[in-house]
């Protein structure tokens, strides 16, 4: 049986008292690889973030045991980073090489070999004196898988990876993907195209800023869990402050 990972225990994260996330509780199992799907504003990427440590929680935990900030890889939205920085293919990739060299080292030969296989598998053996800047976003997504394969984590958490890039870099990095789940790593993605989700992931949780449905695929992303999902996000208030959850109850 698979272990338990990463435990989310009522997990809440708000923004100026303005909820995001409410009570999401469960488990990512080790070699897992799960999908993080539901309607826009469901609270998904604010979930990654939370996870890997960038949000603080209004209420709850998020339990880690045995884990550190080395084994996971992040891939934040593209949207997210910054591609103005006049910084190479190369030396991009070589950040994933700071977690064992750290920032100040020499990068020793070996890392660079490895970047260079990364850069290859990726399909961009020929990029790495180009300026990141130049690139097209569906290159630049290539890069920053390429940077994942030289990271080596065993936990890797995407935020929308394949969001605005062309079918086939979609398929080339789907595929990385999967051999790293069937390497035995640790696969957590916020993913929008429920047909991709169907095809390729073996569990999913399905949000709307509560956990709708958790477990196989085929199960939470029922017809009845997704219309849930739906009406839920219809019924939505922007300006609600975070609900006090009735303890004398329990």
């Amino acid at each position: 049986m698979r272990q338990p990972l990463i435990k989310l225990r009522d997990v809440t994260v708000a923004y100026a008292r303005h909820p995001a996330l409410h009570h999401v509780s469960g488990t990512f199992d080790e070699g897992s690889m799960t999908a993080i799907t539901g309607p826009n504003g469901a609270g998904k990427s604010t979930l990654l973030k939370a996870i890997m440590g960038e949000l603080p929680l209004a209420e709850g935990a998020i339990e880690r045991p045995g884990l550190a900030a080395c084994d996971f890889g992040y891939l934040p939205q593209a949207a997210e980073i910054d591609r103005q920085f006049p910084m190479s293919v190369a030396d991009t990739v070589m950040l994933g090489a700071w977690h064992r060299s750290g920032s100040f080292r020499r990068v020793d030969s070996g890392a660079m070999e490895k970047a260079r296989k990364a850069l290859t598998a990726v399909g961009l053996d020929s990029f790495g004196g180009r300026i990141i800047g130049s690139l097209s976003a569906g290159q630049f997504q290539r890069v920053l898988f390429a940077r994942l394969l030289l990271q080596d984590a065993k936990i890797i958490v995407l935020d929308e990876p394949f969001t605005a890039i062309d079918a086939r870099t979609t398929r080339d990095l789907l595929d990385i993907v999967c051999r790293w789940h069937k390497e035995g790593r640790t696969i957590i993605a916020v993913l929008h195209d429920f047909d991709q989700v169907r095809a390729h992931f073996p569990d999913t949780l399905l949000l709307a800023r509560e956990a709708i449905g958790w477990g196989p695929t085929s199960v939470a992303m029922s017809s009845r869990n997704l219309l849930r999902a739906r009406a839920m996000a219809e019924s939505w208030d922007e300006g609600a402050e975070v609900c006090e959850k009735d303890t004398a109850a329990a």
